[in-house]
């Protein structure tokens, strides 16, 4: 089994900043893609970013030079940096993970969510 926990999540006012960290630990063997979802009240999830193993990124428009989603392959971990943020940046952010782990062979997993709340 394959764990998420994300941490980072909180209460800033409009255009300050976050970081998300997010931290995959079980028996895993190998990572593919990371990401960042994240889900407001009434809305479906939606994606963030994501990031492959090999470091290549994409973004949802509406956080283009704003967020920065980066990982650290040794530790499992990918992070997500949020600036300049807008209160309809406010939502349950969701980190994603699949990949291969021992026993279970392909994997995806979701962490439990970390809310991030942004004031005007």
């Amino acid at each position: 089994q394959v764990q998420l926990v994300e941490s980072g999540g909180g209460l800033v006012q409009a255009g300050g900043s976050l970081r998300l960290s997010c931290a995959a630990s079980g028996s895993i063997l190998s990572i593919n893609d990371m990401g960042w979802f994240r889900q407001s009240p009434g809305k479906q999830r939606e994606l963030v970013a994501t990031i492959t193993s090999g470091g290549s990124t994409n973004y949802a428009d509406s956080v283009k030079g704003r967020f920065t989603i980066s990982r650290d392959n040794a530790k499992n971990t990918v992070y997500l940096q949020m600036n300049f943020l807008k209160p309809e940046d406010t939502a349950v952010y969701y980190c994603n993970a699949d990949g291969h782990s021992d026993g279970l062979g392909v994997f995806g997993s979701w962490g439990q969510g970390t809310q991030v709340t942004v004031s005007s």
